[in-house]
């Protein structure tokens, strides 16, 4: 039998990246292909991203909330870690566009004008519940509904989808079943809690008093607390990992204005004009030279 020395083929392409690409239909590539994983280093924070055809990568505002550009790294399911340049937030919409330091080829397009049925199929690839891929994880299930959102701004259109959406999830493209276009961006799961318990856990985040412990995060960064504040963490990580077949995403247009009110031009030392990177090995070879358009 012969030993495998490590998930690299010779085409540097991850082995489980592959299989999921062997397994999933044309559409499924096509998509797949230019969903990135997004962490927050200086919070912990992950969420899922995804590539538009315009070069830039969009996410949810919460997922990045509190990292400098510096402390922001995206993966694509390739398994290639790029840097980020630049960055545009709306906390109103939640949404978090990202200028990736590289620029990357291809990309999605947003479905304009979309007339969404209630019943239909909805799918979206990401990053849920600490998996870290390289190749995402495929959720499916339909459009329930629609809701507002009343914000600062105004009113905020939200799809209320049946489907398993996880922490990991948000920020990733939701699609139809049928094409590759972006219907919306998933931002959140029901889990319902009753304010009384909502104001308990957070009343014991804020606590200060009591024996003090330290601990050390995967960074190595060093956090102290006491008891109340390690309690409430866990209780949120708890009800975080409830599954109730409810979620929301952002609809496009949210994301479509967001684009239109943006200043999106590119700093004078990364030209739209530049050679596009696609990935290592054969993948690279095989794109190298395209430009973007």
């Amino acid at each position: 039998m012969a030993k495998i020395e490590n998930e690299q083929a010779s085409n540097e392409i991850p082995i489980s990246t592959q299989w999921t690409l062997d397994a999933v239909g044309e559409i499924g590539r096509s998509s797949m292909n230019f969903v990135f994983m997004i962490n927050c280093h200086a919070t912990g924070a992950k969420g899922s991203g995804f590539l538009l055809e315009n070069g830039l990568i969009v996410t949810n505002e919460h997922v990045v909330r509190g990292c400098s550009i510096e402390q922001i790294t995206i993966t694509s399911a390739f398994g290639d870690q790029v840097s980020v340049s630049q960055g545009w937030l709306d906390s109103d919409r939640d949404l978090a566009i990202l200028r990736p330091s590289i620029a990357q080829c291809g990309g999605l397009s947003i479905a304009r004008e979309a007339k969404l049925q209630v019943g239909e199929s909805v799918t979206t690839w990401g990053y849920p519940l600490g998996y870290n891929g390289p190749a995402p994880l495929l959720s499916v299930g339909y459009l329930a509904g629609f809701i507002s959102h009343r914000t600062g701004k105004g009113v905020k259109k939200h799809l209320v989808v049946n489907g398993a959406f996880n922490s990991g999830n948000s920020g990733g493209a939701l699609f139809r079943a049928s094409d590759n276009k972006v219907i919306g961006i998933v931002v959140s799961k029901h889990a319902p809690i009753s304010q009384y318990h909502q104001s308990a856990i957070e009343a014991l985040a804020k606590n200060n008093s009591g024996v003090v412990f330290h601990a050390s995060d995967e960074n190595g960064q060093k956090t102290s607390f006491v008891e109340s504040q390690i309690v409430a963490e866990l209780l949120v990580h708890m009800r975080s990992l409830t599954q109730v077949m409810i979620g929301e995403a952002i609809a496009a247009e949210e994301l479509i204005a967001m684009l239109d009110e943006s200043d999106l031009s590119a700093p004078k030392n990364l030209s739209r004009n530049s050679p596009c990177y696609c990935g290592s090995g054969k993948r690279f070879k095989e794109c190298h030279g395209k430009i973007l358009q």
